[in-house]
């Protein structure tokens, strides 16, 4: 059986270049092989990268330049990186346009959402009404689980996980305001904020807004990753 090969997005950080092993990890354990994308990786090889490619994986990280969707500036917006912006973007908008089976985690759900058309809350906590604390980082650890989320019917991620309600980690201040046309929202948190979506015509299409890769030992959030590489197959 091959082990299909799955592009991972990373980040500069001063003059070196970052993936956390925890996504690299979660993409072996399930059967796959990861080669990371750089943010300079050349724009006008991607399409050539992407034939090669039989999967994304968008990874988190720091924020979205709000002026990409029009979203309102905010002192809190960090790590911004204008490279890793427009490599991401194109990235996940070939991806998304050619059915390749594509994973967006917290961040990277963002950027699929973006990519599409859609737009974010910069600051959930002071552009939501009622919202629930959803910034558990940096000082708690990557695998506390914050809240709980409800998972739609009749979705591939209710048949992947099996359940219809269960607790997730949370380590983003932003989310989705403004859904892009071509996904459809299959999650939510108990303040209504779009915790997952799909792409409804890809062989496997999701963005999560939770850190499945935080949380090996939940057979549910391997199912996730197990449910991507055989798509990838």
């Amino acid at each position: 059986m091959n082990n299909p090969l799955i592009g991972v997005t990373g980040w500069t950080s001063q003059d070196e270049f970052s993936v956390r092993q925890t996504y690299l990890q979660a993409i072996i354990r399930a059967g796959g092989a990861p080669l990371i994308i750089p943010p300079t990786f050349p724009l006008q090889a991607l399409d050539d990268l992407l034939s090669r490619l039989d999967g994304v994986l968008l990874t988190g990280g720091g924020d979205i330049d709000p002026a990409r969707f029009n979203g309102q500036p905010h002192p809190e917006v960090y790590e911004v990186d204008p490279q890793r912006d427009e490599l991401e973007l194109r990235l996940a908008s070939l991806a998304a346009g050619r059915r390749k089976p594509l994973l967006g985690i917290c961040r990277g759900l963002q950027v699929l959402n973006v990519a599409l058309g859609g737009s974010l809350l910069t600051h959930i906590s002071e552009q939501k009404d009622n919202a629930l604390k959803h910034d558990y980082y940096p000082n708690i650890p990557r695998d506390y689980l914050a809240h709980s989320i409800h998972i739609c019917s009749n979705t591939r991620l209710l048949d992947i996980l099996g359940t219809a309600e269960i607790e997730v980690n949370s380590l983003h201040h932003q989310g989705i305001e403004r859904l892009a046309a071509g996904l459809h929202p299959v999650a939510f948190a108990p303040d209504g904020l779009i915790e997952a979506v799909e792409l409804p015509d890809s062989p496997f299409g999701m963005g999560v807004q939770w850190h499945p890769e935080c949380l090996p030992d939940s057979l549910p959030m391997r199912a996730l990753f197990q449910a991507f590489i055989e798509a990838a197959r």
